[in-house]
């Protein structure tokens, strides 16, 4: 769910600590669940509603970053006799769990979206029902909406179904081990299909215009000054080792460091291959689920309109900054879909290129008439958000509109009564992530660099302001960080490479700045 990713483990630096405290007060997060609230994911936990329909003997699997217990969806891939494939997809079923207008209703109202801070979560749902009993867990039978989507040779889908079913996971999976089962060959069909689908669904996404951006997450890593290499050298096999346990430098208060003569620093880590096949199912269900719901004439659909003319040309300015080629006969997805994440300047166009997912927002129908245009513009088609239950608000009375659209019922009052409002709900939801995501890493960012202020880096202007062109964005290479600069009233050269000093890292202020050297 977050556009900028950032990884930070065991981040217990008392200033870093303070300083996202702090932030959760500002933002006005809500941390603790009512008690009415528990009551209800307990007695729901408990008895949740149970489907009629049996599928637990469908061997689904999960496929998840390794801690993660909030699980939302399971697969199970096949051929098909006739050389296409057929997808099973299992959704969290929330509102076998979540009544209509009670108590637990009203607080996911109230959070819309589960928030990511660089230290933890803050969920939509209690635990007890987003980790527990709501979560495709292996091994436990969970209440689910069961899709069947049939493709062809080629990939392109034939036909869809979903309803309700009891289903059960065999296995959890996480990124990286589906990468290596697959690459050396020793994955089952299920799993292996799931690289030939996605080729399959990625090589479909280019040829309708489509584009996935493959954001890599910033990571603090420890640097030992025996390597001279640079984190993102691009001499080093990405995946090929994992990297020691971040660490937050001491503040100047607290006890020195047992490996103070190491260095810390932000570098980018690439996704894996798997984390894209594994996003294109969910953007093959999303879009499933829209044409499900225009055919019906009720729903709910994700839109984002085309970028404008001068977003396109500011990014541009920053692929021309940061050493991306980008000749003006080739198209925006195009070049990104050539961008390498693990190089660190192509990483750092990716992070840019989100800029162009401002303006996404949700469009409701109710009678029959999709508004248009209706599309997204990343996705170049119609789609929706319906995969994701346990950690977006929406996702519940998406899927609830599918289920009703395939078995020919007129919608829940409940999700019709709901529609209306959902947009405003989801946009004022989204600003709140949007800011804890910025500012997290404002933090971190700062954290970091606290005990570096005065130094000098190397530096590449991406951005700078059309009526302050003395202000501005730098990219460092090492440490991977996107800052704010000030030039004093110095034109800074855009697309330019430049010798910045940092001015200023204050993690309380969430604050870093640079200026010309």
């Amino acid at each position: 769910m977050p556009r900028r990713h950032l990884h930070v483990t065991g981040a217990a630096e008392a200033p870093l600590r303070a300083a996202l405290r702090a932030l959760r007060t500002e933002l006005a997060i809500p941390e603790d669940f009512p008690s009415a609230v528990l009551a209800e994911a307990e007695a729901a936990a408990k008895a949740p509603r149970l489907p009629a329909l049996d599928a637990t003997d469908l061997p689904l699997f999960t496929v998840d970053p390794p801690t993660s217990t909030d699980l939302d969806q399971a697969m199970h891939l096949t051929r098909r006799a006739d050389g296409g494939y057929r997808v099973h997809y299992a959704i969290a079923d929330v509102a076998a769990f979540v009544a209509p207008g009670s108590a637990l209703d009203a607080e996911a109202h109230r959070r819309v979206l589960t928030l990511y801070f660089p230290d933890g979560r803050i969920p939509l749902h209690p635990a007890v029902l987003s980790e527990g009993a709501a979560s495709l867990l292996p091994g436990e039978p969970r209440p689910a909406l069961l899709w069947r989507i049939d493709l062809d040779a080629e990939g392109r889908r034939v036909a869809t179904d979903v309803r309700r079913a009891l289903v059960r996971s065999r296995a959890k999976l996480d990124y990286a081990g589906v990468q290596r089962q697959i690459d050396a060959g020793t994955a089952e069909e299920p799993l292996a299909l799931l690289r030939e689908i996605g080729r399959l669904r990625e090589a479909l996404e280019a040829e309708r215009g489509g584009i996935s951006l493959n954001v890599p997450e910033q990571e603090i890593v420890e640097q030992d000054p025996r390597d001279h290499r640079a984190p993102n050298d691009p001499h080093i096999p990405p995946h090929s080792h994992t990297p020691p346990a971040p660490h937050i430098p001491p503040g100047p208060h607290d006890p020195p460091h047992p490996h103070d003569h190491r260095g810390y620093s932000l570098a980018y880590r690439a996704p894996l291959p798997a984390d894209g096949w594994n996003a294109q199912i969910s953007l093959l269900t999303g879009m499933a689920a829209a044409d499900l719901m225009t055919a019906a004439g009720t729903g709910i659909l994700r839109t984002l309109p085309t970028a404008p003319d001068g977003a396109v040309a500011r990014l541009r300015r920053s692929a021309q900054a940061l050493g991306v080629d980008w000749p003006h006969h080739v198209s925006y997805a195009e070049v990104v879909r050539a961008a390498d994440p693990a190089n660190p300047r192509h990483a750092a166009f990716l992070q840019e290129c989100t800029t162009l997912l401002r303006g996404a927002g949700y469009t409701v129908f109710t009678d029959g008439h999709v508004p248009t245009p209706a599309v997204h513009a990343a996705v170049a088609d119609e789609y929706t958000h319906c995969t994701a239950p346990l950690r977006r608000l929406v996702d519940r009375y998406a899927g609830e509109l599918c289920v009703a659209a395939v078995a020919g019922d007129e919608p829940p009052e409940w999700v019709r009564a709901a529609l209306p409002a959902l947009p405003d709900e989801m946009a004022a939801g989204s600003r709140r992530a949007n800011a804890v995501e910025r500012e997290s890493v404002d933090v971190v960012e700062a954290a970091l660099l606290r005990d570096r202020v005065g130094e000098v880096f190397d530096a590449y202007v991406i951005d700078v302001r059309e009526r302050e062109p003395s202000v501005g964005t730098v990219h460092l290479d090492d440490p991977a960080v996107v800052a704010r600069i000030e030039g004093g009233g110095t034109r800074l050269p855009l697309g330019e490479w430049l010798r910045v000093r940092l001015t200023e890292a204050d993690p309380g202020s969430s604050k870093v700045l640079f200026a010309p050297a």
